[in-house]
């Protein structure tokens, strides 16, 4: 027993004599009061029975949530994913290949806020698997239309060679991957099916703190169809991720229980409606903490609908960074309240630098409509098709000016593996996401002064990539004899070059330079 324990006894001890002669003291003249106060204890005892009206309004709400979770629970899936070791699994309960176990995709530990995880089984404590054993993982998804699309996020299907889905019914079917966004890690799955029940969408415009939202999916990976009711605990939370601070935020924050397993299931309203795709918990445990975040549909439903369209996502893109405007520095930019978005940063030759935005300018309205923020300001324009032109209102200096605008496209890695399904996507046929050679990527990779190109940042397995033995972490220093020089002119040339023309890249690895053919026309697509 520990000192203070003891001590805590001791005392306890010192006051039981006198307390047990001063009870034998008062014992004859207490006998009349305690035969009263024992009398009313039992009189007090009975509860009264909870009244008609609470009754019914407690069964009704009952009824409500009960009534949603039958319409909404056909149109939720199971999601389980078969992929090679080796290759990065950021799926729920995959084990990621690479040193930082359990990060989103090309992060490290302490690129996250703390206590921020993605929905990953594999944490601290648990072990590697085998390098020769086979990978699985465990997400959910959501049934968007009768003939068989189902979103889901990216993370839950990322590196997969294999995808099957679970329905409600238990019917199980393969399932071909349509189509990735990383950006906003949002992906769209097929299965061959007619009539399926699927689920409406809601506006996530709409939403507000405490509205009542249910969470749907599979916790753990075990327990489907799984439902949680909860609030809308904030709106239009911002990226917290760091390896891009490009991605768009926007996220719903909700106090409905979500957990590894989780991610890609529906978030809907009181109506059933799909509001948001469960993605992400910030938690010191890995499990959840009362914070979930989810993707709200009105970035959902855009995203979807082009990958289904068109196999690929085409983002708006300024080419700025941001800083919201607080009231602690809103007096410094000479601005009548906390509201806009500020310019910190302007990348040389982007849409922004043409148009003539500057750091310092803070832009307060796009075309008329009020920004918030920061993510505001990037969510609108990420949904904005590439060549539109808009108008920015900007206080500039004190003085406020309108600053037209035409959207240019979002290029990096995403880009390139953005149609992972369909091969004759210009681009997408490689297989493989590359990133400017920056000072932190050339240091990591040790490259030599005289090597110049773009950095390998993900292969896709069984694509034309992955037949030619690149591996990310390989640099690519020519592209049909031409040197490389940015992923943005690697993107643009994939793009534009025959859907079926093999390409010949020089590739810097393990210390020398080989060609290598790259031949899409018998490349292996994922699913079936």
């Amino acid at each position: 027993m520990e000192t203070k324990t003891n001590r805590l006894v001791v005392n306890l001890r010192r006051w039981a004599l006198p307390g047990a002669a001063s009870a034998v003291i008062l014992s004859g003249a207490c006998l009349g009061m305690w035969s009263h106060f024992t009398a009313v204890h039992a009189a007090s005892a009975a509860v009264s029975p909870i009244d008609d009206s609470s009754v019914s309004a407690l069964e009704s709400l009952d009824n409500a949530v009960e009534a949603v979770a039958a319409r909404v629970t056909p149109t939720v899936v199971n999601v389980s994913v078969t992929a090679r070791p080796g290759n990065e699994v950021d799926a729920e309960n995959g084990q990621d290949s690479g040193p930082a176990q359990g990060m989103p995709p090309g992060m490290q530990p302490g690129q996250l806020p703390p206590g921020l995880q993605q929905f990953f089984f594999g944490g601290p404590g648990m072990q590697q698997p085998p390098q020769n054993q086979v990978e699985h993982a465990v997400g959910s998804g959501v049934i968007i239309s009768p003939d068989g699309y189902i979103l889901t996020n990216h993370h839950v299907i990322n590196g997969a060679v294999n995808i099957q889905v679970t329905l409600d019914d238990r019917r199980v079917f393969p399932a071909k991957l349509v189509g990735v966004d990383k950006l906003t890690d949002l992906a769209v799955l097929k299965i061959k099916a007619t009539h399926l029940p699927f689920i409406g969408w809601g506006n996530s415009a709409n939403l507000h703190p405490g509205q009542t939202v249910l969470a749907f999916g599979s916790p753990f990976g075990y327990f489907r169809f799984s439902v949680t009711r909860g609030i809308v605990s904030a709106v239009n939370r911002p990226n917290p991720f760091t390896d891009d601070p490009r991605k768009p935020g926007g996220f719903i924050q909700t106090d409905a229980a979500i957990n590894p397993g989780n991610s890609g299931g529906p978030l809907v309203n009181a109506r059933g409606e799909l509001v948001g795709i469960n993605t992400f918990i910030i938690s010191n445990s890995g499990s959840f903490a009362g914070a979930g975040f989810a993707i709200p549909s009105q970035i959902a439903q855009s995203i979807s609908q082009q990958i289904i369209e068109h196999g690929a996502v085409h983002h708006g893109y300024l080419g700025i960074s941001l800083n919201d405007v607080t009231p602690q520095n809103a007096s410094f930019f000479s601005l009548p309240d906390a509201s806009g978005a500020i310019v910190s940063q302007v990348a040389p030759a982007s849409p922004a630098a043409e148009a003539g935005l500057k750091q310092g300018d803070v832009i307060r309205t796009l075309n008329g409509n009020r920004i918030d923020d920061g993510s505001a300001l990037q969510v609108a324009v990420s949904e904005m098709t590439p060549g539109k032109s808009i108008q920015l209102g900007v206080m500039r200096n004190g003085k406020e000016v309108t600053v037209p605008v035409t959207i240019g496209e979002y290029h990096k890695s995403t880009e390139l593996a953005g149609n992972s399904g369909d091969a004759s996507t210009h681009g997408a046929r490689l297989g493989l996401a590359v990133t400017d050679l920056s000072p932190d990527v050339r240091g990591q990779l040790n490259l030599p002064e005289q090597v110049h190109g773009v950095a390998v940042e993900e292969v896709k397995p069984g694509s034309p990539a992955d037949n030619a033995g690149i591996a990310p972490g390989d640099v690519i220093v020519q592209l049909n004899r031409k040197p490389v020089d940015s992923a943005q002119q690697f993107a643009g040339a994939v793009h534009g070059m025959p859907a079926n023309q093999d390409v010949l890249l020089l590739v810097w690895s393990h210390g020398g330079a080989t060609y290598r053919v790259l031949q899409p026309s018998v490349s292996v697509q994922s699913g079936n």
